[in-house]
């Protein structure tokens, strides 16, 4: 027999020997690979539809049904031990008892379904449960209301087909959204995130409505999200999370709230990571989590709130990403669906198992209603007495459907034996004690019943959207939107990243690194910072920081490289060739390759770089050239200003400073800065500055001005404008300081009871002051920093006097500027009903004259044969000139 044939043998099969005798059975053969790939398939399935995804009809996996189904059974309205809720799901889950309480303690941390009493652990702090012995559960009031129907359950026979468990519970809610779902199958995986309960609902109802609606995840934990690559919750998207951290005093941040996924153990963990690596620096951390999260981090002195949580978002798991994948079980087979569609779906069944419900309701109503009839002709008829000389059973029903017959026209159906049946079971006592009318009142309100629901099945959408209407108002308390979502801003980990090491320079030999500490101390980087460097023959390369790296011989310059920097601008005076004109150059650097050598001359053999500084605010200095004596030349020595040459980009060649010799370039004054002020915004949307031109123009801003910020509890303070910082919610002035401009407010004092007012001026820099009452009554009304502000005062109507008309104040004349820490004059002594801030009077500043810096023009060319020689005046020649001697002339 081939290999084939024996692939079909079975123990089935008999040989006949020649004389037609049967012999043994012989075994049949099976590929180790073709049962390699049943028992996977069935493997992969089986873990897919029993144990890890959830269906689409009802949200629950195999494990929860069956905990819910057995919670329903044991139901009582009282407490039962989680452990007996454990053994009598085991009758429908045969998987031991610990993956059933676990599964239980997971559907009751989540607070909707089940109703928990004891330490059912928490989820900020990642506590477990206690023993299943020592918690109870019941099924909570939403529960019952909106999982169970047995008249509209589909039931199957349990795993030992000694019971039935419901194949999908009638789950009239989208419970997989508002309670999120995540499982690892063989093959596939899913991750539905939890949304926000009454969002749910208000989408259900716009869906009913045929609007279009978003909805978006809604974490327990809180914290914030940036939900702007959500992508539906489908393949692909991403969700970035943080932890809601506020800046307690100078020295202290608080973190109160978590993001999802972590827990405060975890998170305090991943800091005290951080710390130890050097990547942020923390003196203490104090966890005072309760029922609300509270983890105070204590900073070494001197060290800023700002850039420490920029850095804690970067380096630690107080920021995380989270990628959702929406994949559900429909008809036994795996459903990617973005979350969208599965609130349509969830609504659109709902509505059906609704219908089902009004159907059932509509057939028990007729059949009440029917009996009824039937019970009142029966008896007011006394059709009972046709029934005393029958013999027989069937006599007696033959009797009872002829008397009933002249009857029955007004019925809606034929009279059925069972119905006959009912009538003789009716006793005499009750018989004897029928009372016509409430009988009849019985049946009109069976029909006033039946009129209702056949108008709810008529109008099916109008009845389910009373139906989320009623959830909605029932259970919505208190299940209000946990999570803020906002657009994060990309943290710069290089600008934030505390700078633990020290970086050395052998400028002879050309190394740098971390290592040379017998070496030139240069600065403090960090491990993950870019160098950029300078040689003498005028390369320049950018490296990542390690412990040592050969640059070139000759190092005249090395920093840390801080890309996309416009403001650092370099200075540099350079020989071409061994014998060639000397030029002079501004320029910055914006972005490189990294390890790759630029050549900021033209590259002819033998340049070398006569001058050179680094210039962080675009400092233009003063220096003076001397030349060597060679033949004829009669002027040896002039000064040149940086300021009168361009900035360009690096692969510029310059201009032109002498074709002679240079014997020496020294230094003769420090220049200022000849870049324009920079330009501020305020991105509203992730609440950050920027200098990319996105949000609210705050102004132009130089070296020493300052940012002036008030928020709702009257405080209010300087600070330098730094693209880390971070600003409260309850912010209700930003802009730039005028230190001459002073700050108007009413506020009202807790103490005395009355509203005052005051102008103050900041005095202290860079220090926070509160301007008002420090009473736990007292309240910033009105703030204003224009320079003649006016306020309209609304007054309380007294009872028995007309009320007083709206009065207008002008600041400026009711008070004059006092000091910060002044109480105010009071505003007035009747009471105050509502103050409006109206439009300020009209004043014109004095502006100071200011001399008009350079622009920044960025050459982006790399072609150093396509960048023409400038010249540093403005005239339209192609070459400076020369007098007699051959000297150019640049001024």
């Amino acid at each position: 027999m081939t290999e084939h044939q024996n692939d079909d043998l079975t123990n089935d099969n008999l040989e006949l020997n020649t004389n037609g005798e049967s012999l043994e059975p012989q075994e049949s053969i099976t590929r180790v690979t073709g049962m390699y790939k049943d028992w996977f398939l069935d493997y992969a399935s089986y873990v897919i539809l029993e144990r890890a995804v959830p269906a689409i009809e009802d949200g629950f996996k195999p494990v929860q049904r069956r905990i819910m189904h057995s919670m329903k059974d044991l139901d009582d309205g009282r407490y039962n031990k989680v452990a007996n809720i454990v053994g009598h799901t085991m009758q429908y889950h045969p998987h031991g008892d610990a993956s059933i309480a676990d599964a239980m303690v997971q559907i009751g941390q989540k607070d909707l379904l089940i109703d928990t009493q004891g330490n059912w652990g928490n989820i900020l702090t990642g506590d477990s449960a206690a023993a299943s012995r020592y918690i109870e559960a019941r099924i909570s009031k939403f529960g019952l209301d909106v999982v169970y129907n047995p008249k509209i359950t589909e039931w199957q026979a349990s795993y030992d087909g000694r019971r039935k468990e419901p194949v999908n519970l009638p789950v009239m809610f989208p419970l997989l959204l508002a309670q999120g779902g995540e499982g690892i199958a063989v093959g596939l995986s899913t991750k539905i995130l939890p949304h926000n309960f009454i969002e749910l609902i208000d989408a259900s109802v716009k869906h009913l409505q045929g609007k279009r609606f978003t909805i978006y995840p809604d974490f327990p934990t809180g914290g914030i999200a940036d939900i702007s690559g959500y992508n539906d919750g489908l393949r692909g998207g991403k969700v970035r999370v943080r932890a809601k951290i506020s800046q307690l005093d100078k020295n202290t941040l608080v973190i109160t709230e978590v993001p999802f996924g972590n827990t405060t153990q975890s998170l305090i963990d991943s800091i005290l990571k951080a710390n130890e690596k050097g990547k942020i620096k923390v003196k203490k951390i104090e966890d005072n989590t309760a029922a609300e999260v509270e983890i105070q981090i204590h900073l070494p002195p001197g060290l800023s709130p700002d850039k420490t949580i920029d850095a804690l978002y970067a380096f630690t798991s107080c920021e995380s990403s989270i990628s959702p994948l929406g994949c559900v079980i429909e008809d036994n087979k795996p459903l990617f669906i973005g979350v969208t569609e599965m609130l349509k779906r969830s609504t659109d069944h709902t509505v059906q198992l609704l219908k089902q419900e009004l159907e059932i309701k509509l057939g028990e109503f007729e059949e009440q209603w029917h009996f009824a009839s039937l019970e009142r002709i029966f008896i007011e008829n006394r059709i009972y007495r046709d029934i005393e000389e029958e013999e027989t059973w069937e006599g007696v029903i033959d009797a009872i459907d002829k008397g009933l017959q002249p009857h029955i026209k007004h019925l809606k159906r034929a009279i059925t034996v069972e119905d006959i049946t009912r009538l003789t079971e009716i006793r005499i006592k009750r018989i004897s004690k029928f009372d016509i009318d409430k009988a009849q009142q019985k049946i009109d309100a069976l029909e006033d019943q039946i009129a209702e629901v056949k108008h709810h099945l008529a109008h099916l959408i109008d009845y389910a959207i009373a139906y989320f209407t009623r959830l909605k108002a029932e259970y919505g308390k208190g299940r209000e939107r946990k999570t803020e979502l906002r657009t994060f801003e990309d943290v710069d980990a290089t600008k934030v990243v505390i700078r633990n090491t020290k970086l050395y320079v052998n400028r002879e030999e050309g190394f740098i690194g971390t290592s040379l500490k017998r070496d030139e101390y240069v600065c403090d980087c960090s491990d993950i910072d870019d160098i950029i460097a300078f040689t003498a023959d005028g390369l320049m390369m950018v490296t990542k920081v390690d412990s040592k790296t050969f640059i070139g011989k000759n190092i005249i310059h090395v920093a840390v490289f801080k890309k996309k920097d416009k403001r650092t601008i370099y200075n540099m005076i350079y020989r071409d060739g061994t014998k060639g004109a000397s030029y002079v150059k501004r320029f910055n650097v914006t972005s490189t390759t990294r390890d790759k050598e630029y050549d900021l001359t033209n590259g002819n053999k033998g340049s070398k770089v006569w001058y050179f500084s680094a210039n962080p605010n675009g400092e233009a200095e003063v220096v003076s050239i001397i030349l060597r004596q060679v033949g004829s030349i009669k002027k040896l020595k002039w000064d040149l200003d940086f300021a009168d040459v361009l900035i360009k980009g690096r692969a510029s060649k310059g201009n032109v400073v002498t074709k002679h010799a240079i014997k020496s370039i020294d230094l003769k004054e420090k220049g200022v800065s000849t870049l324009k002020p920079r330009k501020i915004w305020f991105d509203e949307t992730v609440q950050r500055l920027n200098v990319d031109g996105r949000g609210e123009l705050l102004g132009e801003f130089r070296g020493d001005d300052k940012l002036l910020i008030i928020n709702q509890k009257g405080i209010a303070k300087t600070v330098t404008p730094e693209v880390t910082l971070h600003f409260d919610s309850d912010m209700v002035v930003l802009e730039k300081w005028n230190p001459k401009k002073p700050i108007s407010a009413i506020y009202f004092n807790g103490e005395k009871d009355l509203y005052y007012v005051k102008r103050f001026l900041i005095e202290t820099e860079d220090r926070e002051d509160l301007f008002i009452s420090d009473h736990e009554k007292s309240y910033l009304e009105i703030v204003s920093t224009d320079w003649k502000p006016v306020a309209e005062l609304e007054f309380t109507k007294e009872r028995g006097k007309d009320r007083k008309d709206n009065e207008t104040i002008l600041l400026e004349e009711f008070i004059s500027v006092k000091g910060i820490t002044a109480i105010g004059n009071q505003l007035t002594k009747d009471k105050v009903n509502q103050i409006n801030l109206l439009d300020p009077l009209p004043y014109e500043e004095a502006i100071e004259e200011k001399i008009e810096k350079a622009e920044v023009l960025v050459d982006t060319s790399e072609n150093k044969s396509q960048t023409n020689t400038t010249e540093t005046n403005n005239d339209d020649s192609d070459s400076p000139e020369t007098d007699e001697s051959g000297q150019a002339k640049l001024f």
